[in-house]
């Protein structure tokens, strides 16, 4: 049995919640930008976003530094 998963935007290679435009996993606007990452490191943006600031905050909270 082969594992794998599908998305439930995803119709015939086209996705129905972005304009009706040809799949591309991790393009703006999937749901899956910036929860996973992507062989592709453009596609990471997002991701590399939400881990800068999530850092950030954390360094914030050891040295007492809130804003």
């Amino acid at each position: 049995m082969a594992g794998g998963w599908g998305c439930p935007h995803e119709v015939n290679d086209i996705c129905t919640k972005i304009n009706n435009l040809p799949c591309d996993p991790g393009m703006k606007g999937c749901v899956l930008a910036g929860r996973f990452v992507f062989a592709n490191e453009e596609k990471n943006q997002r991701l590399r976003e939400k881990q800068a600031r999530r850092n950030s905050i954390e360094t914030d909270d050891e040295t007492g530094n809130h804003p």
